[in-house]
């Protein structure tokens, strides 16, 4: 046999080999149903498997991690980190290890991947602006600066989330405009801004189905709704004034509307300074209700098939968390997981919810049925809960 007809009896044999070592070493399996919880004092993730309902693997060494979040690529594999330092770390869930990390900025509030799952993108509060990057590489593929007027100041930049037709969103928190970035073309991204929103908008989201981007204010009581259908209709002000005529208490911390909830035609809001629920007929953006609720609500997230509503709070409620009912908008249940519980995930349908509990050193799993307690996994200060099911879903 000629060296050219041994040369791919050679290369299948060496292939063959190397499946078999790695069949032997590493279970071979998908990653839908694995996550992430973030340890925000270690500055480190775990990786879970929420069908064991256990700890896969702990990834060190992401930086400051107090307000960390986290989006996924389109295959479920590696999880993007958005670090409070202006950290960006690719984290690959399968080999529970760190792909690449870059220090894009000095302080950042988050951020979101594309449609098509090529770029990702970060807000930063310093310096103001956001920063994009190739999915693959992060090699910087755009810089954003949020320059806010003739001056040159820069102004922070919070709810950045992805639109449909490889646009990002996002606000200026001290500008109060709304900027939507068009990647959907070779070359720089077409910017269009949208000013005098509203003071200060703190946060933002768009819905499940990509059409509506809304904003909320801290300024004052009110949101900004943007129909990505059709920008040249402008900004819509929805809720102007909801507080209007009542003393607000003072926020110990800033509601989430990133994770809200849209259930049965409604969207229910967390309203800021108070202790109430605002419920919002999707169709008209106008209020239809509101649930008095036990203490300033941070998330309001909607379990996967839109029956429950849970809701966690700010300080000094931070020990509890509720459950709405959707279709009698009633509380039927309060659970009380212990002190300090930032975050909540469903699994996929809803099954299950997991709640981190800070100061416990642990996560509590929930049975979203009967609300029994299921399961737990210890962790080191836990926070964010962020499972591989994101990666299917617009704005999240």
């Amino acid at each position: 046999m000629s060296a050219r007809r041994r040369r791919p009896a050679r290369i299948l044999a060496a292939a063959l080999a190397l499946t078999a070592a790695v069949a032997g070493c590493a279970e071979i399996r998908g990653t839908g149903d694995l996550g992430i919880v973030v340890e925000r004092a270690a500055g480190s993730v775990l990786i879970i498997d929420t069908t064991k309902r256990a700890r896969l693997a702990r990834v060190a060494d992401l930086g400051d991690l107090s307000h960390a979040s986290a989006v996924y690529s389109r295959d479920g594999r590696y999880a993007f980190v958005f670090g409070r330092d202006g950290g960006l770390t690719k984290v690959d869930l399968l080999k529970g290890r760190v792909t690449k990390r870059v220090a894009q900025a000095g302080n950042s509030i988050g951020g979101a991947i594309s449609q098509d799952g090529k770029l990702v993108a970060v807000s930063n509060y310093k310096p103001g602006g956001v920063r994009v990057f190739d999915s693959r590489t992060l090699e910087m593929v755009a810089d954003i600066p949020a320059v806010t007027g003739s001056d040159g100041a820069l102004s922070k930049v919070i709810g950045l989330v992805d639109a449909p037709g490889r646009r990002f969103v996002f606000s200026l928190y001290d500008a109060g405009e709304i900027w939507v970035a068009d990647f959907s073309a070779p070359g720089p991204p077409r910017i269009r801004k949208f000013e005098d929103v509203g003071l200060q908008p703190y946060d933002g989201l768009i819905t499940p189905d990509g059409r509506h981007y809304i904003a909320g204010q801290f300024g004052d009581d009110g949101l900004a709704l943007l129909d990505m259908w059709d920008l040249d209709s402008g900004v819509r002000r929805i809720l102007d004034g909801y507080g209007r005529g009542e003393e607000p208490l003072p926020v110990y911390k800033m509601p989430h509307l990133e994770g809200w909830a849209m259930a049965g035609g409604l969207a229910f809001i967390p309203a800021i300074g108070r202790h109430e629920v605002l419920v919002v007929d999707a169709e008209t953006w106008t209020e239809v209700g509101r649930i008095a609720v036990h203490g300033q609500p941070v998330f309001v997230m909607g379990r996967p098939d839109g029956r429950q509503v849970w809701v966690n709070f700010a300080l000094p409620h931070n020990d509890t968390v509720q459950v709405i009912d959707v279709p009698t908008r009633r509380i039927v249940k309060t659970l009380k997981p212990g002190t300090a519980v930032l975050h909540m995930e469903f699994t996929p349908r809803g099954e299950e919810v997991w709640v981190s509990v800070r100061d416990a050193d642990r996560v509590e799993v929930y049975d979203t049925a009967t609300f029994a307690t299921v399961g737990m996994v210890a962790a080191d200060k836990p926070s964010g809960i962020f499972f591989t099911a994101r990666a299917h879903r617009t704005g999240l």
